[in-house]
């Protein structure tokens, strides 16, 4: 909770919110309450105004009971909020030099809830949070949220409108020999392929009484052209990049060279990442065993990313070899708190159809441990600690890691906005939400992380590159100043839709 006796050293980000509140309760608390909901929760400050050089000074309310008694009406009224998602611990008044502010702590919101939204129409009502502003959501976004908060999976959806014609069943029948040495004499080895589809969630019966691909065994076994005939973002990429340049090797689903179904993409590209892992020499009954700790925290990343990808969302899934570190990104956002997932114990998969195929031929974790088991195995190798990022616009997760000690840990992404939660100390976050910055190291050249962000992205707003070099707006807009002073970039627009692009 916030420190109210040292609030100077406070600043609004994407989790604090100051509002002056010199009027009474004021509207746009809602549109926050919802943003901080949807996203990664945060702390609302009534009394507080934001000073020039952005830090935060209390102001005061009046008559601060009421004003307490006026909010909870309204966000207990379903009219007005979809959800409360309160209790009295999460606000309070606090006094200092006789002035009161209010304090409310919103949580994230879980994906049952989700989205949060004021009004009766998620899809004018909901927000998300960006670094320190409230944005609405676009309906794709709410449309993710409202997937996501179905007790059942998507990918258990029976597609109805195709048939069995979609499957590679070389896929498949390299599917069950996997199956067959991984679990020998299981019952379903017998079984013809219809049914062994079947009882595997592959396949499932439509509402005309037929069988009909389900959503999970489309992207397991489908071909290419026939995914996309559903999932129209779908795309899979694997870049091998050891020349600064340009990339070594790559792997695509739309190459039509192979399936392009993410039981094939998984073999290829796990292949390649362990091609420069040091395999420890070990023998058991009498066959040397080419696997080590790292290969299976490898495993579990890459399984991990196919399992909880939302497949209707943007920009495909992103796996990305670089000389020091594996980089892998999927559409979709975390479905539990990033920390919780770090913690283990608890499972929460967007795709539990995916994870028992995967889980059938010994992939992947089911009670949760697979990302506690990743952070432990690069701990005992002493290698820099990975790094967890959830991002939004659009709503994706990133996985960083770390191959040995780089001196630094490269945030780099196919995505803008992100959200860091890391235990690394060069990369960490300050506890208790006080600054959502990441420190980086002295010899970093900003601009030139500012220029390579323009140029993958055509432009930038300041609160982006805020997140992406961790400082103060402060140091933004100096640094913003100097390349325009240097004719590298030039702004357009006013105020906060303001952007910069590079000139010429």
């Amino acid at each position: 909770m916030i420190e109210i006796t040292d609030l100077n050293k406070y600043q609004e980000n994407n989790r604090i919110e100051a509002k002056k509140a010199a009027g009474g309760l004021p509207n746009s608390v809602w549109e926050t309450y919802s943003a901080f909901a949807n996203t990664q929760g945060g702390i609302i400050l009534l009394g507080v105004i934001e000073r020039e050089d952005k830090s935060l000074e209390i102001f005061g309310v009046n008559e601060p009971e009421k004003m307490i008694k006026e909010f909870w009406d309204i966000v207990n009224n379903k009219n007005k909020t979809s959800v409360n998602l309160l209790t009295d611990k999460n606000v309070e008044i606090k006094e200092l030099d006789g002035k009161k502010i209010i304090c409310i702590n919103v949580p994230r919101a879980y994906r049952h809830d989700k989205p949060v939204y004021i009004g009766r129409n998620p899809l004018e009502g909901s927000f998300r949070r960006n670094w320190e502003g409230d944005y609405k959501c676009s309906d794709e976004e709410v449309r993710a949220m409202l997937r996501d908060a179905s007790y059942q999976t998507s990918d258990m959806l029976v597609i109805e409108e195709m048939n069995m014609d979609v499957f590679n069943y070389e896929s498949i029948h390299s599917y069950r020999m996997r199956m067959k040495y991984s679990r020998p004499g299981h019952v379903w080895e017998s079984l013809e392929d219809g049914d062994f589809l079947l009882r595997l969630g592959a396949v499932g019966r439509g509402s005309d009484g037929s069988i009909h691909p389900t959503a999970a065994g489309l992207v397991m076994f489908g071909n290419e052209f026939e995914i996309v005939r559903e999932f129209p973002d779908y795309f899979l990429d694997y870049r091998e990049c050891y020349d600064e340049n340009r990339w070594t090797d790559r792997i695509v689903s739309t190459s039509g060279e192979w399936s392009g179904n993410i039981y094939d993409f998984y073999f290829r590209v796990y292949n390649k990442l362990i091609q420069d892992i040091k395999t420890p020499f070990k023998m058991e009954k009498g066959i040397r065993i080419d696997d080590s700790p790292v290969h299976s925290a490898i495993r579990e990343a890459l399984a991990n990313c196919l399992i909880n990808a939302d497949y209707h969302g943007r920009q495909g899934i992103v796996v990305i070899k670089n000389r020091d570190q594996i980089r892998i990104s999927n559409p979709g956002g975390f479905r539990i708190d990033i920390e919780t997932a770090k913690s283990g114990g608890v499972s929460d998969p967007r795709n539990t159809t995916l994870m028992k195929m995967f889980n059938l031929i010994d992939i992947g974790e089911r009670a949760g441990s697979g990302i506690p088991n990743i952070y432990d195995v690069w701990n005992k190798q002493k290698w820099n600690t990975p790094i967890l990022a959830e991002t939004f616009e659009p709503e994706r997760i990133k996985f960083v890691l770390p191959i040995g000690n780089i001196g630094k840990v490269t945030i780099n992404s196919d995505d803008k906005k992100v959200t860091i939660n890391s235990d690394d100390k060069k990369m960490a976050i300050n506890s208790d939400d006080k600054k959502m910055a990441i420190t980086s190291k002295k010899n970093i050249d900003q601009k030139h992380l500012i220029i390579e962000f323009i140029q993958e992205y055509g432009s930038a707003k300041s609160s982006e590159l805020c997140d992406l070099l961790g400082v103060k707006s402060s140091r933004i807009k100096q640094l913003l100043r100097e390349l325009i002073d240097e004719d590298v970039l030039v702004a357009n627009g006013g105020n906060r839709n303001r952007t910069y692009s590079l000139k010429g």
